[in-house]
């Protein structure tokens, strides 16, 4: 264990006391996926930006490379797996696998539905899609026009993202710079409807700062990347925006912890976070959706082993 000081000086302590928390005193339930999970409700965790730092956990090795190229997926509006699968993400790929598995008895290996994804554009087209997932609703909220007769024709989608930087840019003091995911209307038609569902920014003294609110979280799994791409996209409207890095605030909902990740949270909880990662772009592209994976660069991450655990589909 640290002592008092230790902790004030590393923000992942956070993080550890809320699993342990979650482990000791979290009320048991069974869950969607039928594994169960012990979890808290409502608990927040803060990390400051300044400085380049961000909120890597050192405690395992988070990929932020793949958070990354996740979040730069969103921005494109694309829901399917197929360009992730190119670059080798596969953290989508158990949702299309499952239903196809389902519906057709086939029982074959992620990896090769991976690579017929990649290989075959029908067959990424018929399996691959998830639906109405976060980068449609950020990038393209759908909306409706009346034509008459009560009946309505679709008319042009709503990109949260474009208007929330115009709106960071011409109206600093608003507070409505917001994206929101979940849109209840489609919900249904998503393989997994938004955990990360509503982010909020706000500006002041030259500064900005983001919070979700995540409506559910894996602590064990999902957090390390939710985190980051807070952190990141944070990054990435500052600096469009000509403003500093603030701070972000994660604020969960249902925070739970598979009961199959026992040997996930022992190992975790014996570790003693140190050092801290940062970022630094190496360019500035034209728009918000202009960034590439080569734009970032991470330095000083030094974390400890990576901890597999089995996801929960």
């Amino acid at each position: 264990m640290a002592d008092a000081n230790d902790r004030s000086r590393h923000w992942e302590w956070q993080y550890l006391d809320l699993m342990r928390r979650i482990w000791e005193e979290g009320d048991e339930r069974v869950d969607r996926t039928g594994v169960g999970t012990r979890s808290l409700f409502g608990e927040t965790i803060r990390f400051n930006l300044a400085d380049g730092a961000m909120p890597l956990l050192t405690t395992k090795r988070v990929y932020w490379k793949t958070a990354t190229r996740e979040l730069l997926w969103f921005l494109t509006g694309d829901t399917n797996i197929r360009a992730l699968c190119a670059q080798g993400v596969e953290i989508w790929t158990d949702w299309p696998l499952d239903r196809y598995r389902r519906e057709t008895g086939e029982p074959i290996e992620r990896a090769a539905f991976s690579r017929r994804i990649v290989e075959d554009a029908e067959f990424a087209e018929r399996w691959g899609d998830l639906g109405p997932v976060y980068g449609k609703q950020w990038v393209d909220w759908p909306t409706y026009q009346p034509v008459g007769e009560g009946l309505y024709k679709q008319g042009p989608g709503v990109n949260q993202i474009a208007e929330l930087v115009e709106s960071l840019q011409h109206n600093p003091g608003s507070r409505r710079h917001i994206i929101e995911g979940w849109n209840v209307a489609e919900l249904d038609a998503m393989a997994l409807p938004p955990c990360h569902k509503t982010y909020q920014f706000h500006v002041a003294n030259g500064r900005l700062s983001g919070m979700l609110f995540q409506r559910s979280c894996d602590l064990g799994l999902g957090f390390a990347f939710n985190m980051w791409s807070l952190a990141l996209l944070t990054r990435m409207l500052a600096q469009q925006c000509n403003l500093e890095p603030g701070e972000v605030v994660w604020t969960g909902a249902d925070v739970h912890l598979y009961l199959n990740h026992a040997a996930l949270v022992e190992e975790q909880l014996s570790r003693i976070p140190a050092g801290e990662g940062r970022l630094t772009f190496n360019r500035r592209p034209a728009s918000i959706f202009d960034y590439r994976i080569e734009d970032m660069t991470v330095s000083g991450y030094a974390p400890q082993e990576h901890i597999a655990a089995p996801v929960a589909v």
